[in-house]
Formats: structure tokens, C-alpha cells, sequence
């Protein structure tokens, strides 16, 4: 551990990583708070959120894969199978009337994001259908006249979309102790860094003026859970600095290069809306 100096590397995370443009400067998620968004927009929004949030589960499985420890592995499967469906168990036990009749409405209530938690572990929790990241996104789609083949599939993406779900692929999935940990605590870091309340401004205010429809749970859910990790990830940064396996350049490499294409992404957005795609009839 001898020359380590976890105070001068905090100073260089502060500067390339959170001095990021992607992290500073998104001109895209600050237009849409206004809530000033054609409809038309709002769809090609949808569909690139929507493949990126589908495709991120190849990252997350490769992540899990790819886990240099059994503790690695299983916190990758927190994420994974919590994106899949499987809702957080929280300790509480299960009350008598989960077997009643009325089954069927329970369930779909336990897949709500609106009601279901954002803490504890998947271990010991219920899978739901409806619980899964996916059809939150398609919950909300749907009043915008998106349907399931409309979203999430790789055909969808753009190429700034798909550059970014690439990166997510080899650099948060990377075999590579330091480019894992490094993209990870990057795209931790932006996760936290405000986009997510951006957009819900922008949401709401077209919720209440357009499409009273529109269900935002999904992104309110996962504010709620960025902020919760926003807490903890310089804890976890500190005890990545002081494993054995750390090494400084491909650690801060591999997470500019993730916060590159997480630029790219939002830069892609606002291409789109002087540029729209073609819609599907």
C-alpha cells in the first residue's frame, strides 16, 4: 500500500470524473425539464430510453459473469435481477391474505413502482411480470401509442444509443477488475448527478398539460434509488482503492470513456429533435 494517497486520487475523480461534461453539461435533459417536448419527441425519447434500459441487461449479466469474487457477483445480481422482475425484499414477512382470490390484483399491485421498494435484496424476494424495468417503460409508452415490438430491441437504437450500450457491454461488464470498477463508480456518479429529476420536472409538466395518462413511476423510482446510492459510492470507492487489485490509469480510463458515451447518448437525443426518426404506424 506504500505511495498510495487516497486523498490526491479523490481530487482526480472530482476532475475527470464528476467535472464531466456528461455529468455538468447536459444541454439535453435541461431543455426537456422545461417540458416544452413535441409528442413526436417524446416517442423517439421513449424508444432510445427504452433500448438503452433493455440492453443494459446484457451489461449487467456480462458484469455478473465477468465478477472477479462471489460478493461481486451476487451485488451484480442485485441489479440484474432486480431489473428483471424480482422486487427487494425488505424482511417483512408475507401477511395470510396473499393467498386470496384476489391473487391476481395483488400481484399486479406488488409490481407497481410506484409502491413497490427501492431497498433491500432480491434474495428471498417475488419475481413479478410487472415488476420488471422493462414494462414500466412500456406502462408508459403506452398512451404515447407504443407498443411492445415498438421498444427496446436493438433494431430500435440509434447510433449513438447503440456506441452507448456498447460501452455499458465492455466497459461496466469488462473482465478487467479496474475497467469494471471504474465505469461502474462513473456511471454511478451520473446516475446521481440530478438527469433523473430533470426529466421528471419535464415529465410532470407534460403529464398535466397533455397526456394526463402518463405514468411516471418508473422514473421516480429510480430517482429515489439514485439517491440512495449517491450516499455510498464514495465508501465504495475507498474499498476499491485499498484492493490489491487497484491500479489508478485504467480505473479513471475506463470511466471517462463510459462518461464519453454517456454523452454521446444525450447528444444523440438532441440530434433527434431537429432530426426525427421515422415513426411506426
Amino acid at each position: 500500500m506504500a505511495g498510495k494517497n487516497f486523498d490526491a486520487f479523490q481530487k482526480t475523480i472530482a476532475r475527470e470524473f464528476m467535472e464531466h461534461p456528461a455529468v455538468t453539461e447536459n444541454t439535453y435533459t435541461r431543455w426537456f425539464s422545461s417540458g416544452d417536448v413535441p409528442l413526436d419527441h417524446l416517442r423517439d425519447f421513449t424508444v432510445q430510453f427504452s433500448v438503452f434500459s433493455n440492453q443494459f441487461l446484457l451489461a449487467a449479466l456480462n458484469r455478473t459473469i465477468n465478477a472477479d469474487t462471489l460478493a461481486g457477483a451476487r451485488e451484480s445480481k442485485e441489479i440484474l435481477m432486480n431489473e428483471l422482475g424480482v422486487i427487494y425484499n425488505k424482511g417483512e414477512k408475507t401477511s395470510a391474505h396473499s393467498e386470496s382470490p384476489r391473487r391476481a390484483e395483488t400481484d399486479d399491485l406488488e409490481g407497481d413502482p410506484a409502491l413497490v421498494s427501492t431497498e433491500g435484496t432480491v434474495d428471498g424476494g417475488k419475481f413479478r411480470f410487472q415488476a420488471a424495468h422493462f414494462e414500466w417503460l412500456l406502462k408508459f409508452g403506452e398512451p404515447l401509442g407504443l407498443k411492445f415490438d415498438d421498444m427496446g430491441k436493438r433494431r430500435h437504437g440509434t447510433p449513438s444509443t447503440l456506441r452507448f450500450c456498447d460501452g455499458l457491454f465492455r466497459l461496466y461488464g469488462s473482465d478487467d477488475y479496474n475497467e469494471a470498477m471504474g465505469a461502474s463508480f462513473a456511471v454511478e456518479n451520473w446516475a446521481a448527478a440530478g438527469f433523473w429529476k430533470e426529466l421528471i420536472a419535464g415529465l410532470e409538466k407534460i403529464k398535466d398539460s397533455r397526456v394526463p395518462d402518463l405514468s411516471l413511476a418508473f422514473f421516480t423510482w429510480h430517482d429515489k434509488i439514485e439517491d440512495q446510492h449517491k450516499a455510498h459510492t464514495w465508501d465504495e470507492l475507498r474499498d476499491c482503492y485499498h484492493s490489491p487489485k487497484f491500479r489508478e490509469e485504467p480505473f479513471i480510463h475506463a470511466g471517462v470513456e463510459m462518461l464519453d458515451g454517456v454523452k454521446v447518448f444525450w447528444d444523440g437525443l438532441n440530434d433527434l429533435r431537429g432530426h426525427p426518426r421515422a415513426r411506426v404506424a
